[in-house]
């Protein structure tokens, strides 16, 4: 049986033995926009809890609008020109405009990277598009501190911009239990104190610090908060398929419109399996989240629900920027001579983490269920030793061997990695 994993900016084939029992794992298909910046348009006019954005620009002499960095696929070439034009047309300035990508404490997006994340010439040319720098003091604003102790310091061009709109994706988050929307706000383009705080242990090791998972999870309660100590703000939620085609769009109030976008992906992206499986092989989503070994750790946690204890979870992921930051690195470092036990016992009692140790964290989590086993083409041989995993060189004779040592013929394959997010409920059997 051949199945075909999403890696780098293509597919990956796979061959596997016809004898397994192979079950395939993906979103139910989902509708797709026929005319993108038409449906666009259509939701700046017909907002969630907002007045329409024609009303809500006329006024304003400032606009500073969110985008996510590189690591996300948000069709920012088909949301900006629209949001852009009615922008100019509703009376603000070009110069008065700016695009603001919420990177965190991730590495800025520069040059050609620029373009193709804004992805239209035109809006390159017309208004200013800048990155946030987390580390930078001047560049932030300090609101105060949220009820669980969280110094909230924000990007002073959203802060004091008139009209403040965030964009982004709406899809399964391992840590805020769905991208975008308040996510893009903080950590998007907050302060690195604000960041750090939100990625301690106090947050992350909670339980229900996970994917989909809203109800109850302290982070997403503490995004909520900084949310309206900003004073609020407007949002342009996106959901994609599997082919990166839009299927979904709305515009409105942060809170209530990224809820409405949660509410119509929930269905598709949360998929109940009625089994746990001893080998499960997916992929860290092809490009461009793939492109760093700091991100394929959301590939690996994903699957944990159907992941069979003492089980094997084999991933591809093509790192073709290598790890991460060198933060991450030294991490890893810390795993590899404390173990996993000794670099938990470090992280517990901190208040604030490290920079991108939580990572490390997270990469934890499946590995307390089963092996991990990588392959990769992007990775030199010191870096593939911290990873802390076990790499392969074939990931048909990785899944061959899982089921020799397991016994068991059952073969999970999550084709498009994170964006599908597996759940285990036996009672799915008898609805088949």
């Amino acid at each position: 049986m051949r199945v075909e994993l999403m890696y780098g900016r293509g597919l990956l084939p796979v061959e596997l033995p016809d004898d397994l029992d192979v079950t395939v794992i993906r979103k139910p298909a989902m509708p797709v926009l026929p005319d993108p910046k038409a449906a666009v348009a259509r939701a700046l006019e017909n907002p969630v809890v907002s007045s329409p954005l024609s009303a809500l620009a006329r006024g304003p002499q400032t606009a500073c609008i969110l985008i996510c960095d590189i690591t996300r696929p948000v069709p920012n070439g088909t949301v900006l020109p629209v949001l852009i034009r009615a922008l100019l047309d509703y009376g603000l300035k070009p110069d008065c405009i700016t695009v603001l990508v919420a990177t965190g404490l991730h590495r800025p997006n520069e040059g050609a990277e620029l373009e193709e994340l804004v992805g239209d010439p035109w809006v390159m040319r017309t208004v200013k598009v800048a990155n946030h720098f987390a580390r930078n003091d001047a560049d932030h604003v300090d609101l105060g501190t949220t009820l669980r102790g969280t110094r909230v310091r924000l990007d002073r061009r959203l802060v004091e911009a008139d009209l403040r709109i965030v964009t982004g994706l709406v899809e399964p988050h391992f840590m805020a239990g769905w991208s975008g929307g308040r996510k893009v706000v903080a950590p998007g383009v907050a302060h690195a104190e604000t960041i750090t705080r939100l990625h301690s242990a106090a947050f992350m090791e909670d339980e229900k610090t996970a994917n989909c998972t809203l109800d109850g999870n302290p982070l997403h309660r503490e995004l909520i908060e900084i949310v309206r100590m900003l004073g609020g703000a407007v949002a342009i939620n996106t959901v994609i398929d599997d082919h990166r085609r839009l299927s979904y769009v709305n515009f409105g109030e942060i809170i209530a419109s990224h809820e409405a976008a949660v509410a119509y992906v929930r269905g598709f992206a949360q998929v109940p399996v009625p089994r746990r499986f001893a080998t499960v092989l997916t992929s860290s989503a092809g490009y461009p989240l793939d492109k760093t070994y700091y991100q394929t750790v959301k590939g690996m946690v994903a699957p944990m629900d159907i992941l069979a204890p003492r089980g094997e979870l084999i991933i591809a992921s093509a790192c073709s920027e290598g790890m991460g930051s060198n933060e991450f690195v030294e991490a890893q470092q810390r795993l590899l001579a404390q173990g996993p036990n000794g670099f938990l016992d470090g992280i517990k009692a901190k208040h604030f983490a490290a920079i991108d140790e939580w990572q490390t964290e997270m990469q934890l989590k499946p590995m307390r269920i089963g092996a991990i086993k990588l392959f990769t083409d992007g990775l030199k041989d010191a870096q593939r030793t911290l990873t802390g995993v076990d790499m392969i060189a074939d990931l048909g004779a990785a899944v061959s061997a899982s089921v020799a040592r397991s016994g068991d013929r059952h073969v999970a394959v999550i084709p498009e990695g994170p964006y599908v997010v597996p759940r285990f409920q036996p009672q799915a059997a008898a609805a088949q």
